[in-house]
């Protein structure tokens, strides 16, 4: 029986993809918050990415380092949070109750408990005990203002204590209580990433007491998440923001239908999911060619990646969890990776021969990542197979 559905091909979908993750020249942003905004959230694990991700999409050729600077430490429209499937994003600061409210409440959840059942197994510290040391931190904190964990730990030496995690196992290893302490008060919105130690590329962060977040209702929550990711991400599968979100299907299936999400055929004969307004077209961009970091948001977007991934060169540029290393595209297709040498210039291999055109932009691109980070050096926190290479 022939479908009645609308159908979005993968040009399609590859063309919205340039468009409004500003991919292509003529789509770039003017702001680092326009980004977060049109991606919904920026995979923040490793620090660097987030700005990788920006400056690939910036169209000021200065880069993005202090745009990003002045968004999260200044005026403080984009926050860092642990947000879906327990990870770290970069987020605009409008968008972190929803992010809290449909998702991190309930990890932040599973972390109190995960907590003290690891110390009360792994030490003879218990849950009063771990109360007092919050109290004492969280106090400790509002008086300086920013610290990192080794001057709270300076305050409240309680901090430094450790436990034997999994003990009795293979995992059998021990933790610091700073460490696991200072991640859990992040889920539950009591402290928040400031400042890092050193440069914009490092992941040793001060924290500071996070700004109350209004409570929003949990599905209320998930359908404005719903909204916003397929604003950015549509059309996508169930499959795709189950992934993404780390949810239940149940409250998968409940978010689409909150916000009348619209079923649609994709080319791998799958049904895909979009906005009830957002059928029509798009305009075919000129053609484009962007380095995209470790983690870019882009390709993290989807579990099905098929439409802009060959499925042999799966394995060279991703890790065994399922992390992209960095990652050239080609007209909403990914066709290469790059790293730099130890000069900083970028250095690349490409696993298909995208003709003239595509050479010449690429070589474009890798100027412009070039003078923006200004003799940066970056090593991707989650190493693949093609990028080591690329390192040797």
């Amino acid at each position: 029986m022939t479908s009645t559905r609308p159908r979005m091909t993968a040009e399609e979908r590859r063309r919205r993809l340039a468009v409004r993750h500003h991919l292509a020249p003529a789509a770039r942003a003017a702001t680092a918050e326009e980004v977060a905004r049109s991606l919904t959230a920026l995979h923040g694990t490793d620090p660097a990415t987030v700005y990788l991700a920006v400056g690939a999409r910036l169209a000021d050729p200065a880069g993005p380092v202090a745009a990003m600077e002045r968004a999260l430490y200044e005026d403080r429209t984009l926050v860092r949070m642990h947000g879906m499937r327990h990870t770290v994003f970069v987020v605009p600061t409008d968008l972190a109750p929803v992010v809290q409210s449909s998702t991190t409440h309930a990890v932040a959840a599973r972390e109190r408990a995960n907590l003290l059942k690891q110390l009360t197994a792994g030490s003879s510290l218990d849950g009063a005990w771990l109360a007092d040391v919050e109290e004492s931190t969280l106090a400790a904190l509002a008086r300086r203002g920013e610290a990192t964990a080794a001057e709270l730990a300076a305050e409240e030496p309680r901090l430094r204590e450790q436990f034997v995690y999994a003990p009795g196992t293979a995992y059998e290893t021990r933790q610091s209580v700073s460490t696991r302490l200072l991640r859990l008060l992040g889920t539950e919105n009591r402290v928040v990433r400031a400042r890092p130690l050193g440069s914009w590329t490092s992941s040793r962060f001060r924290w500071a007491i996070a700004p109350a977040l209004p409570d929003l209702p949990p599905a209320e929550a998930q359908a404005a998440l719903v909204r916003r990711w397929l604003e950015a991400y549509g059309p996508a599968t169930e499959a795709d923001l189950k992934w993404w979100t780390g949810w239940k299907v149940t409250d998968v299936r409940k978010a689409l239908k909150a916000v009348e999400a619209v079923e649609v055929d994709l080319d791998d004969n799958t049904t895909g999911h979009v906005l009830p307004d957002d059928t029509s077209p798009t305009d075919p961009p000129a053609p484009w060619a962007a380095f995209l970091p470790a983690l870019d948001p882009t390709p993290m977007g989807w579990q099905h990646r098929d439409w802009y991934l060959d499925p042999a060169h799966r394995p060279e540029l991703f890790d065994r969890s399922g992390n992209i290393g960095p990652a050239i595209w080609w007209n909403g297709r990914v066709i290469g990776a790059w790293t730099q040498r130890p000069t900083g210039e970028p250095t690349w291999r490409l696993l298909t021969d995208p003709g003239r055109e595509a050479t010449s932009a690429i070589e474009t691109e890798a100027a412009r990542l070039h003078t923006w980070l200004n003799g940066t050096r970056i090593t991707p926190r989650f190493r693949t197979p093609l990028e080591r290479a690329l390192s040797a």
